[in-house]
C-alpha cells in the first residue's frame, strides 16, 4: 500500500468514526446496555478519542508549532473535563475524589509516561535527546506550582475537615490556576515562542544521509505540508463532533467501568487512572512519533502542556460544576501520592536542566510511572 493510499484510508477512517460514535450515542442514550452493547459503545468511544486527537493534529499542523501542541492539549483537556463531570454528575459521594485522582493521574502520565517514552525513543535512536531547557523548565515550574496549589494544599488546609477546600479556597485555586494557564500560553505562543520550538540538528551518522548530530530535529526530515484552510475547518467541525460523542459514550459505559473496578476489589482511584489513560493515549502516540523524528521539544510541549491544561482548566471547570454537583469535592493527595509528585518534580528538574537526556533519564521516568500505576492498583 502506497503512502498516499495509507493516508487516504486514515483520512476516511477519521471522517467516519466521529459520525458512527455520535450515532452510538443517540442509540444508547438513557438505556441499560447489554454486554455486547457496552463493548460496541466502548469501541466507538475509543475511536472517537483517536479521531478527536487526529483532527486536533490537523488543526495544529495548520496553525504551526507551538500553537499545535496547545490545540492538542486543550482538546485532550476538554475530553478529560467532560468525562469527569459526566461521571461525577450521577456518582454522588463515591466520586468525590474522582477529579483529584484524574488530574493527578494526568500529571503522572504526562510528566513521566509521555516524557519518559519520548526521551527513551529518541535516545535509543540517536544516543542523546536534545531540547530547549528554557521552555521546558518554565513549563515544569508551572506544572509544579499548579499541582501543589490544587492537589497538595487541600490536604493541609483546616477550614474544612478532610482533603477538601472551602468555597473561598476553591475559588482562589480556580482563579490562580486559570491565571497561570493563561500566562503560560502567552509566554509559549507570543513573548518567548522560540523557547518552545524544536532544536534543529543534522541526522546522526548511522542514519541514511546523516553526517552526525546532537539528537535534535533532523534537518533532512520530510514534513507534511500544512492542510488547506478548508481541510482545517472540516477537521475543526469533526473535532467538535468527536468531543460530543466522547462525552456521551463515556456516560453510557461509565456504570460498567465503575462496576468492573468495584467487582475487582480495586480502589476508586483506579477509575481516574483509566480516564487519564484513555484520553492521553493518543497524545502519547503523537509525542512518540514526534520524538522519533527528532522533535523532542514538541513531545515535551505536548507532555507539559497537557499537564498544565489538565490542572489549569480542569480545576476551574470542576469548581464551577461543584455549584450544582452534589457531594464533597476531595482534591487533596495522600502521603504516597505526594511523595511520588515530589520525586517526579525533582527528577524532571534534573532531566530538563542540561537540555540533553539519555536512555537513563527516559528509563527513570518510565519506572516512576510504573510505580504510580502499581501503587494505584495495590496501595
Amino acid at each position: 500500500m502506497s503512502t498516499a493510499t495509507r493516508r487516504s484510508a486514515l483520512t476516511d477512517w477519521t471522517l467516519v468514526v466521529p459520525l458512527v460514535a455520535l450515532v452510538a450515542l443517540v442509540l444508547s442514550w438513557g438505556r441499560d446496555l447489554p454486554a455486547l452493547g457496552v463493548v460496541l459503545v466502548a469501541l466507538c468511544l475509543a475511536g472517537a478519542v483517536l479521531a478527536a486527537v487526529h483532527h486536533a493534529e490537523v488543526v495544529a499542523l495548520r496553525v504551526g508549532e507551538p500553537f499545535g501542541s496547545l490545540v492538542l492539549a486543550v482538546a485532550v483537556t476538554v475530553i478529560e473535563v467532560a468525562l469527569i463531570v459526566t461521571l461525577m454528575a450521577d456518582g454522588g459521594d463515591k466520586t468525590a475524589s474522582l477529579a483529584g485522582d484524574t488530574v493527578f493521574a494526568a500529571v503522572m502520565i504526562t510528566c513521566n509516561g509521555i516524557v519518559g517514552l519520548s526521551l527513551f525513543v529518541r535516545a535509543l535512536r540517536n544516543r542523546v535527546a536534545v531540547f530547549n531547557p528554557e521552555g521546558s523548565g518554565a513549563a515544569l515550574a508551572t506544572v509544579a506550582t499548579l499541582a501543589v496549589l490544587s492537589l497538595v494544599l487541600p490536604t493541609f488546609t483546616t477550614s474544612k475537615p478532610g482533603p477538601e477546600f472551602s468555597t473561598a479556597q476553591l475559588a482562589f485555586a480556580a482563579v490562580a490556576s486559570l491565571a497561570l494557564y493563561g500566562l503560560f500560553v502567552a509566554v509559549q505562543t507570543v513573548r518567548h515562542r522560540d523557547y518552545f520550538l524544536p532544536v534543529e540538528t543534522e541526522r546522526p551518522a548511522d542514519e541514511p544521509g546523516g553526517r552526525g548530530g546532537q539528537g535534535g530535529q533532523d534537518v533532512n526530515e520530510d514534513h507534511a505540508a500544512p492542510p488547506t484552510a478548508r481541510a482545517a475547518l472540516i477537521s475543526l467541525g469533526l473535532l467538535l463532533v468527536a468531543l460530543v460523542a466522547v462525552v456521551g459514550d463515556a456516560k453510557a459505559v461509565s456504570p460498567t467501568i465503575e462496576k468492573g473496578v468495584a467487582d475487582a476489589g480495586l480502589p476508586n482511584a483506579v477509575v481516574g487512572v483509566i480516564i487519564a489513560l484513555l484520553v492521553l493515549l493518543p497524545e502519547t502516540l503523537a509525542a512518540v512519533r514526534a520524538a522519533r523524528r527528532g522533535r523532542v521539544q514538541t513531545s515535551l510541549n505536548l507532555a507539559c502542556g497537557s499537564a498544565i491544561a489538565s490542572i489549569g482548566l480542569t480545576i476551574p471547570a470542576i469548581a464551577l460544576a461543584s455549584i450544582w454537583l452534589s457531594g464533597p469535592l476531595l482534591l487533596g493527595l495522600g502521603p504516597v501520592h505526594m511523595v511520588l509528585l515530589a520525586l517526579t518534580v525533582v527528577v524532571s528538574a534534573l532531566t530538563i536542566a542540561p537540555g540533553r537526556a539519555t536512555l537513563l533519564q527516559g528509563g527513570v521516568h518510565i519506572v516512576l510511572l510504573a510505580a504510580y500505576l502499581f501503587l494505584a492498583v495495590s496501595p
